[in-house]
């Protein structure tokens, strides 16, 4: 099946969306998306973002964010100069992101990544965000988000981050 990866493909979850076929090779991924994705969505405590064909309602890919918050302490020294000095700060979290295997290798996991940087950039703009967060899951996902420039934590490896100014720069 070859993607027509434009924006317009990307929208908030429905119940018109198809999700029981949903397969990432992820059982807890899946599942979210089946069971759980709408619930958050009705209860505002994530926002599911999901890209289909434009002539199919099969949800091949999706992505949700919300609102967060880190402890200034856990960031990089350098960074942390560059601050003010709150104990934390407000982050937009980038809390799942699966793409079906079906479309594995075609480009929907990157485009998915941008489509939520630039939603996370236009939100901070009216709710501040220093930074979009997100948790990888195993080393395979570690490597995918460092190479768009994802730093770690300091005590927690596998939780990584952008800061807004870098994302801001990928949009210009």
């Amino acid at each position: 099946m070859a993607l027509s990866l434009v924006s317009e493909n990307i929208a908030p979850l429905k119940k018109t969306h198809e999700r029981k076929t949903f397969d990432c090779g992820n059982d807890r991924l899946n599942a979210y998306l089946r069971e759980q994705a709408r619930q958050d969505a009705e209860k505002r405590v994530a926002a599911p973002f999901v890209f289909t064909q434009a002539d199919s309602p099969v949800v091949l890919g999706f992505y949700t964010l919300s609102s967060s918050i880190i402890p200034v302490a856990e960031l990089p020294p350098d960074l942390m100069k560059q601050l003010p000095r709150y104990g934390q700060l407000p982050v937009t979290l980038l809390g799942r992101l699966a793409v079906d295997h079906s479309v594995s290798g075609q480009g929907l996991g990157e485009f998915l990544l941008v489509n939520a940087l630039h939603r996370s950039l236009q939100s901070s703009q009216q709710i501040a965000a220093m930074a979009v967060i997100v948790e990888a899951k195993d080393q395979r996902a570690e490597s995918f988000y460092r190479h768009f420039n994802f730093q770690s934590f300091q005590k927690t490896p596998l939780r990584l981050f952008l800061p807004m100014g870098q994302i801001v720069k990928l949009f210009a």
